[in-house]
């Protein structure tokens, strides 16, 4: 092979290689969620809360680029709290439009019902699953007017042990209503699927089984009126979470145009 051709090899092969990088997936992640979102009693939630580690997981995957997130996880905070009317949105607008100027996809990845599910404590609670649909209703149509080449993701909330009474009293009536809600995020995106086409997806739906599974290694023991109950990750349990959504937020990404 002479000189001149093995240039010309060399050549073509770097320019396929910056072919296929500038084919990569570069995503900008909008997390909107409560406490488990935040990541609170994490020793350090700004690198260990479930958003953070989504996104460092993303950035290690085959085919993904620049991976960029805001976590506008909320302790305590409802669907009420997060309806467009409210501060809380403004703060997610905000960050969703810093993120919207970088280059990629824009997804809203959404977990909340937690604290909706309720009985008496946080705001709105306890919300009914009709009324959950409409708050999300609201919640994604202001997301997708604002942002028309968003995507939104619908994570199903996380199991939590049947006894967790904190400042908030859950209980089994709690978990029963929290898992009323999952046929909700269903009709939801069936809703969109009709009117508003690839916009709406299903997210995560095997986290809640798997902390059921391994509330005693994954969950944080927490001191309540009814003895000690399990609700948020611990740092492992953080990880399993991240790993979840970012198996949904890859997917969506790599099915995008």
């Amino acid at each position: 092979m002479s000189v001149r051709t093995s240039i010309i090899l060399i050549a073509l092969l770097f320019l396929a290689s910056l072919n296929l990088q500038g084919q990569n997936k570069e995503v900008n992640i909008i997390y909107i969620g409560d406490s488990i979102t935040q990541g609170v009693q994490l020793d350090d939630p700004g690198t260990q809360a479930p958003p953070a580690l989504a996104s460092m997981d993303l950035r290690r995957r085959e085919g993904m680029g620049m991976v960029n997130f805001s976590n506008q996880g909320r302790s305590g905070f409802t669907t009420v709290d997060f309806l467009p009317q409210g501060e809380t949105f403004k703060h997610v607008e905000l960050a969703a439009n810093d993120l919207a100027k970088k280059p990629g996809l824009l997804i809203f990845s959404v977990m909340l019902g937690t604290n909706d599910s309720a009985i008496t404590g946080p705001n709105g609670a306890p919300v009914s699953p009709e009324n959950y649909f409409g708050n999300l209703k609201s919640i994604i149509d202001k997301l997708l007017q604002d942002f028309p080449e968003s995507k939104v993701l619908l994570h199903y909330p996380t199991w939590y042990s049947p006894n967790t009474y904190n400042g908030a009293q859950y209980l089994q009536q709690g978990l029963d209503r929290l898992q009323s809600y999952f046929p909700q995020l269903k009709k939801l995106v069936k809703y969109y699927a009709g009117i508003n086409p690839g916009r709406v997806f299903i997210g995560d739906k095997k986290a809640f089984g798997y902390f059921k599974k391994h509330a005693l290694t994954d969950l944080i023991p927490e001191s309540g009126h009814r003895g000690t109950f399990y609700l948020h990750p611990n740092a492992k349990g953080a990880v399993a979470l991240g790993s979840y959504w970012a198996n949904a937020i890859y997917k969506l990404a790599m099915a995008s145009k």
